[in-house]
């Protein structure tokens, strides 16, 4: 399902990340930065999904630091490889297979 906009509820049953730790990388990723509406609830778009993912990869399944992470973020945005190829699947792809997950967690729950 792609929409323009999501909350913090979705984006984490997205990625399968606590709301209060999407929170704190907001304080610490300059790339995580999402949108607030006027009542001050955060909108995230896909681009902060997939950062999201990318962080996801880095911190829970590569075991990076956060400083670490953040290091590999900024060598992608400068244009440089970063020193530990850390992704094997497209960030697209790795969306859309934990939407998958979510969705099939869903309907294993209501059997």
């Amino acid at each position: 399902m792609k929409k323009l906009y999501y909350t913090i509820g979705e984006v984490s049953k997205i990625t399968s990340i606590e709301p209060h730790i999407l929170r704190y990388w907001e304080t610490i990723f300059d790339e995580l930065n999402p949108a607030k509406s006027k009542a001050g609830k955060r909108t995230y778009t896909e681009d902060d999904i997939n950062v999201i993912l990318k962080l996801r990869h880095l911190i829970q399944e590569k075991k990076y630091s956060t400083a670490g992470a953040k290091k590999v973020l900024e060598q992608e945005q400068d244009g440089r490889q970063p020193e530990d190829k850390a992704f094997d699947m497209p960030v697209n792809l790795q969306r859309d297979l934990q939407e998958i997950r979510h969705f099939l967690k869903q309907m294993l729950d209501k059997l």
